[in-house]
């Protein structure tokens, strides 16, 4: 932000000092009004072209800018993407062998309560 403003001081200070400096041209200038008012004139389209040129060069610089802004940006939505993808296949990953975990807890209580019910039985019959 404080290029542009510098840019846009910068530019008011050369034309402000194109200005005064033709001025005093004028004033000392030994020659003739009309060789004077032609130079006056050469100076103001020297200076109307070189504003031209800087403020070329300046959307050329906001173009640049724009465009390296837009590579940032497209950069950083990549990486999140990635961290998306990179999150999301772990909680699936988690989720999986959450349910294994899940399964073999429950063949093992299967298991248990099979093992109750053939020592129940096995204890009933020898008492009977």
């Amino acid at each position: 932000m404080s290029d542009n403003d510098n840019g846009a001081t910068g530019l008011g200070w050369f034309l402000a000092g194109l200005g005064i400096g033709a001025l005093v041209g004028v004033l000392y200038a030994p020659k003739a009004g009309k060789e004077t008012r032609e130079d006056l004139k050469a100076s103001a389209l020297e200076a109307k072209e070189r504003a031209a040129v800087l403020a070329q060069q300046g959307r050329e610089r906001a173009a640049d800018l724009a465009d390296q802004g837009k590579q940032q940006l497209n950069d950083y939505v990549d990486r999140g993407k990635d961290y998306y993808d990179r999150g999301r296949t772990q909680w699936s990953q988690y989720v999986e062998k959450g349910k294994g975990l899940v399964q073999d807890q429950q063949g093992k209580v299967a298991a248990a309560i099979d093992a109750g019910k053939q020592a129940y039985v096995s204890s009933t019959q020898e008492n009977s």
